[in-house]
């Protein structure tokens, strides 16, 4: 199995007003095959299901960053997110020679050359891999905290401002997994 050394990295989760933001990175065989691969919004849950499975399966590595609501709440969005992507680089098995990362900012505080690629999950096999890993593992956890909670929807909204979750949002209050600091959270906290 032949390999390239490069890691891509992407997230999935950062507009949600409940559970965590989740970081993939993978590193692919060179002879990976991509064929139906594209970044995870657009698949659907089957072929998501699909590749997440090939993915696991047929990476070099892969690992998966994870920052829950609270610890976003502390920093922000913007560095949880960062801080998802660095525990996921960090986490791999593999230590990769290069990083691509799906956007325009490379990840802070890592020592290890990085390119920044503007819809990347749409052109780099590895950058969509890891959007794949993150989205589902991050899908997969709200369908588990939708047990906890089953009054909010989170297995069909995934955390989303929709209208079923902020329907349940207004009667029922925040739940732990809730960011405190997304509108219309913090505006139904500070009218209670």
């Amino acid at each position: 199995m032949y390999w390239s050394g490069i890691a891509g990295v992407d997230e999935a989760g950062r507009g949600p007003l409940a559970g965590p933001v989740v970081a993939a990175a993978v590193i692919l065989p060179d002879n990976f095959p991509i064929s139906g691969l594209k970044d995870s919004k657009q698949l659907s849950l089957k072929e998501r299901n699909f590749f997440y499975a090939l993915i696991k399966c047929k990476a070099i590595a892969f690992a998966v960053g994870m920052v829950d609501s609270e610890e976003i709440d502390r920093l922000n969005i913007y560095w949880a997110t960062y801080k998802a992507m660095a525990i996921a680089i960090r986490g791999l098995s593999v230590a990769p020679e290069r990083i691509v990362v799906d956007g325009n900012r490379i990840v802070p505080e890592i020592d290890i050359p990085q390119e920044a690629i503007v819809k990347g999950d749409t052109t780099h096999p590895s950058i969509m891999s890891a959007s794949v890993i993150a989205k589902v593992t991050r899908d997969r956890w709200m369908d588990k905290i939708h047990q906890r909670f089953p009054e909010y929807g989170f297995r069909s909204h995934k955390g989303y401002s929709t209208a079923t979750h902020l329907k349940a949002l207004k009667q029922h209050g925040p739940t732990p997994i809730h960011r405190k600091s997304f509108a219309p959270v913090r505006v139904l906290l500070e009218v209670e």
